[in-house]
């Protein structure tokens, strides 16, 4: 049986926690078992050497992390997980910086880790070459983190098995954000009539965007996806040089509270309407894209213009695309869908929970 801990049962988490729930009573248990047997957020935890139950699972917070919970200690924890019998892996459902600081040692001990938490892959390099290290025996302990790039798309898979089986990358290119790819499919299509300022508090209203809509118009978010993409496909990228567009007004990226940058970004809707309409003029649309070229040590975060017949102008909704330009592949690969959300996040830890156990045989038949 593999075992499982979860760090910081959020949304993702508790979206986790339901999805092995429903795993444990199907029929699919007696080939994968994946059972949860630690949970642990910023005040509490509890590990267990059998697994929870399931009317416990379903009522964590009280149940588990109730009252008898002991207070949290993330270095008890693994040291806890590491005593047990079997394999485990360690879930980083947070996006903490300090917490993925512990992936080497939770792998030191034997722990796998599987995470959303995109920091260990895009903060300086070295605590990314550490991991590598760590990980590099097909025998010891593994991590997987395909939720960093689009959650529950099949993008680091893609791209690994295009790196392991000796393709060339030209090129990776994407819409990697679901609250720009929104907000750029309603706002620059021909034949639109919303201001950038009411598209953007329709998202934030819908829930699309961070509490302070800067945090994903800075481009950050993208930057660390596009970094992880490019260290996978053996490139050093940083996003401390990167060239990353932000486009916050300048004058709103100071100002003390979302409230007022909200209030304020109608002042700025003129400028975002000359942009679109320059495009549109031209016969294409904007949307808000990462790429890495390695070849030509182009690599960018970035606002820029698609003709009306590439895929990028006709992606809808909030989805994430991703073009994966290739020797084999000269016509672009296309891994397109929903790239945000707990549901599909939680299925793509999910699956690669599943990948630890196939590549440990780990069965019913070695309980």
């Amino acid at each position: 049986m593999l075992n499982v801990a979860i760090v910081g049962p959020g949304l993702v988490g508790s979206a986790l926690i339901q999805q092995l729930v429903a795993h444990s009573q199907s029929s699919r248990f007696g080939r994968l078992p994946i059972a949860v047997i630690g949970i642990i957020n910023s005040k509490k935890m509890a590990v267990s050497s059998t697994p929870f139950a399931v009317g416990d699972l379903s009522e964590w917070k009280t149940k588990i992390l109730g009252s008898t919970a002991t207070p949290a200690d993330l270095i008890q924890f693994a040291s806890s997980l590491a005593a047990l019998k079997g394999p485990t892996a360690v879930v980083d459902c947070t996006s903490s910086d300090t917490i993925a600081e512990l992936y080497p040692l939770w792998l030191s001990k034997g722990l796998h880790v599987v995470t959303p938490n995109k920091k260990a892959f895009s903060n300086d390099i070295s605590l990314f070459r550490k991991i590598q290290d760590l990980t590099a025996s097909p025998t010891g302990p593994s991590i997987y983190h395909e939720a960093t790039v689009g959650a529950g798309l099949p993008v680091l898979s893609t791209l690994n098995d295009l790196v392991s089986t000796g393709d060339k990358i030209v090129k990776v290119e994407g819409i990697f954000s679901g609250t720009l790819s929104y907000l750029f499919n309603n706002f620059s299509i021909p034949g639109a009539t919303q201001k950038f300022s009411e598209c953007v508090a329709v998202a934030k209203a819908s829930g699309y965007t961070e509490p302070d809509p800067r945090d994903d118009l800075n481009g950050m978010d993208v930057a660390r996806k596009v970094t992880i993409l490019g260290r996978v496909a053996g490139y050093e990228l940083s996003t401390n040089t990167l060239p990353v567009e932000n486009i916050v007004p300048e004058e709103l990226r100071g100002v003390s509270t979302a409230d007022e940058f909200m209030t304020r970004l109608p002042e700025f809707d003129e400028h975002f309407k000359k942009l679109n309409d320059e495009a549109l003029a031209s016969g294409s649309v904007l949307r808000y894209v990462g790429m890495v070229d390695g070849v030509n040590n182009q690599s960018s975060v970035k606002l820029a213009r698609y003709p009306l017949d590439h895929p990028f102008a006709s992606l809808k909704g909030s989805d994430n695309i991703i073009a994966f330009t290739t020797e084999r592949f000269p016509n672009p690969l296309i891994v397109q869908g929903a790239g945000a959300g707990a549901a599909v996040t939680a299925f793509g830890i999910f699956a690669d929970l599943i990948k630890v156990c196939e590549r440990f045989d780990i069965s019913s038949a070695k309980i």
